[in-house]
């Protein structure tokens, strides 16, 4: 399902592509979807999850890991704050941020020289609304919904908004398939 395309115009912070709608029933679902959205990342993506506790940012960044090839198992970095999966091919390595914990925006994030590892990796970061969208104009925004208060239910919605020109053209909706 597609969602209409955000406002344009001379107060848009930056050019949007329509949203992806998914409908994910399963933990698996969830890593299947961050396998297929890793063929469409290259070096220099920026990748922001968003959604509470347990709603699958970690999940689906473990599907990323597998579809980008990389090494190490992909776990949630909260506590180390980052960690660097690298390629065991000729892909782009993962850089996995938490920034749960980060109480500052993008200074407390430069310490962890993202901005450095950018060019030449995909970045992901669970938690980083209002701390890294500085760090580049072009950004894949990923908001996963679930049921509040029902822990049980696997079913979750997920958002995906492609912002500045990298993202323009892309066919976010090849992943609803």
């Amino acid at each position: 399902m597609e969602a209409p395309a955000a406002p344009q115009g001379p107060d848009s912070p930056a050019e949007q592509t329509p949203a992806a709608e998914i409908t994910v029933t399963s933990p698996e679902q969830m890593r299947e979807l961050g396998r297929r959205l890793a063929k469409l990342l290259r070096p220099g993506d920026l990748v922001m999850l968003s959604g509470e506790l347990g709603a699958g940012k970690t999940t689906l960044t473990r599907g990323l890991g597998e579809g980008l090839g990389v090494r190490g198992a992909v776990t949630s970095p909260t506590f180390v704050i980052a960690r660097v999966h690298p390629s065991l091919g000729d892909g782009p390595p993962l850089v996995h941020v938490d920034a749960y914990r980060l109480s500052g925006g993008l200074d407390e994030m430069e310490d962890l020289d993202l901005d450095v590892s950018l060019p030449d990796s995909v970045i992901v970061v669970e938690w980083g609304e209002g701390k890294v969208e500085e760090l580049t104009d072009d950004r894949l925004q990923l908001v996963i919904h679930r049921a509040v208060g029902d822990t049980t239910d696997e079913v979750r919605h997920v958002t995906l908004t492609g912002i500045g020109a990298r993202w323009a053209s892309a066919d976010l909706t090849v992943l609803t398939a």
